[in-house]
């Protein structure tokens, strides 16, 4: 068990500063930056339209229409909170930053454990962009990540501490929320490296068998399948699409056209690892460092190798994939902070890794208030536009396209028109407004667009407003 008079102790250090200054930029960056598209506002648009219409069985991607790709854990989360706290970025946030709370305290163990400050594995967490960045997103990867963690971690302590049945009942715990945050990708990214665990090590079947397995089934059962039943059984079909079209095809075939969300990604072959290595930056440096000369001690040594396996096995397996996004690399920052933790004691110069690996994150903070930033930002999200129509008093469509942040923002109310409605609306001489994209602009006829009066103009699109 944890000492909490130790964490206590440990946070009034500097390491402890260290982490609560991370924290709180990220707490801050959560409050002030607004939903982006495509994923995070479509993902925050889903748990507003689940808070609003009491829909906790289907998820929906507009009203009436269901969202197949994902299962709903995360939008739980995000629905809940803006149930309980009211509905706007921070609080559709605030689930993630909790769970960003919880994997600090569950590897801050492994910390104590090597006799060190209690917060250093969150420092490093906390400095890893691909993990800063996901502390402040709202997607399913941070809730995959998490139990992926559970998974590996409640493994191997199983086998090694004197609490067997809690962390073998977390082992099942973190499959069946895994199943419920991604889907059966958890299995796929877990089940690999500890079978080749298993066999390096040749571990005994016995120690195979502490894990509880006929509890342990039944709790994946309990935590996952009344979902899944309930979901296909509310929208028939989505068993198909979500099994083989978003674990087997999106993987295979980056044009995949069954694919009624995401949007084509191709990618080289073998950019996970150019993904893995920037996300993971500069730690990424360090290991790389620490790996030289040691691959046969790694590979004897049993916690080392375990951790490595869970790093490796991620990108090994996405390689081979045609579609892809960084986020993938999410899962194994959790295994790289654990890495760094183990051979904390062996780096010779903690001051400046630390002086480095913290500056990255305040960097990005800084520059949240550059004027690039701030255009950057007001480019990629519509909330801008929705909150001048208000002020206008108009009602707001979208012409032959709305974004999710238009979505979330106008809370539903934004309608998609065609070329012929938006004619009719202006030669009615109706008072409105309307968001046009510049690749619609063009398709506009020169004296209908002319009594259009421009009201925000932005690189791609802008909100016009009738005469």
């Amino acid at each position: 068990m944890i000492d909490f008079k130790i964490i206590k102790k440990d946070f009034s250090t500097i390491y402890g500063l260290f982490f609560g200054v991370l924290f709180l930029i990220r707490t801050v960056l959560n409050y002030m930056i607004p939903l982006t598209d495509k994923t995070e506002a479509r993902y925050g648009e889903i748990a507003r339209l689940m808070a609003e219409t009491g829909n906790w069985i289907v998820p929906q991607i507009d009203y009436g229409i269901p969202f197949w790709a994902k299962p709903p854990l995360s939008t739980w989360l995000s629905a809940s909170s803006v149930t309980l706290f009211g509905e706007n970025e921070f609080t559709l946030r605030l689930p993630y930053l909790i769970i960003t709370m919880i994997i600090t305290f569950l590897l801050g163990r492994y910390a104590l454990q090597k006799k060190i400050n209690f917060f250093i594995p969150g420092i490093i967490l906390f400095t890893l962009p691909e993990f800063f960045l996901h502390g402040g997103v709202i997607s399913t990867d941070l809730m995959l990540s998490f139990s992926v963690a559970l998974t590996m971690l409640g493994f191997w302590e199983c086998i090694y501490s004197n609490n067997k049945t809690l962390w073998g009942h977390l082992f099942f715990v973190g499959i069946g929320l895994g199943l419920l945050s991604k889907g059966p990708i958890v299995g796929v990214l877990t089940i690999p490296p500890i079978f080749i665990w298993l066999v390096r090590f040749r571990v005994s079947p016995k120690k195979i068998f502490h894990l509880p397995w006929i509890l342990g089934v039944f709790i994946v059962l309990i935590i996952a399948l009344p979902w899944y039943y309930l979901m296909e059984k509310n929208s028939p079909g989505f068993i198909d699409y979500f099994v083989l079209g978003e674990h087997f095809l999106r993987f295979i075939d980056s044009s995949w056209t069954g694919d009624k969300y995401g949007f084509p990604k191709q990618q080289p072959l073998g950019i996970i690892w150019l993904f893995l290595f920037a996300g993971a930056l500069p730690w990424s440096f360090i290991l790389i460092g620490k790996i030289k000369g040691k691959i046969i001690t790694i590979w004897n040594d049993k916690w080392q190798l375990f951790l490595w396996l869970w790093i490796l096995w991620t990108p090994f397996f996405f390689t081979f994939s045609k579609s892809l996004i960084h986020t993938y690399t999410l899962p194994i920052m959790i295994p790289i902070a654990l890495l760094i933790v183990s051979n904390w004691s062996s780096f010779k110069r903690k001051k400046n890794i630390l002086t480095i690996a913290l500056s990255l994150p305040i960097l990005l903070f800084g520059a949240y208030f550059l004027k690039p930033t701030q255009q950057a930002i007001r480019e990629s999200t519509d909330k801008y536009l929705v909150e001048q129509s208000i002020d206008d008093g108009t009602t707001l469509y979208a012409l032959l396209f709305k974004s999710y942040s238009s979505q979330f923002y106008s809370k539903g109310r934004v309608k998609v028109i065609t070329l012929t409605e938006l004619e009719n609306m202006v030669k009615n001489s109706k008072i409105f407004s309307v968001i046009i994209q510049d690749r619609h602009k063009r398709q506009i006829a020169p004296e209908i667009l002319g009594k259009l009066n421009p009201q925000v103009i932005r690189r791609k699109d802008g909100l016009y407003a009738s005469h």
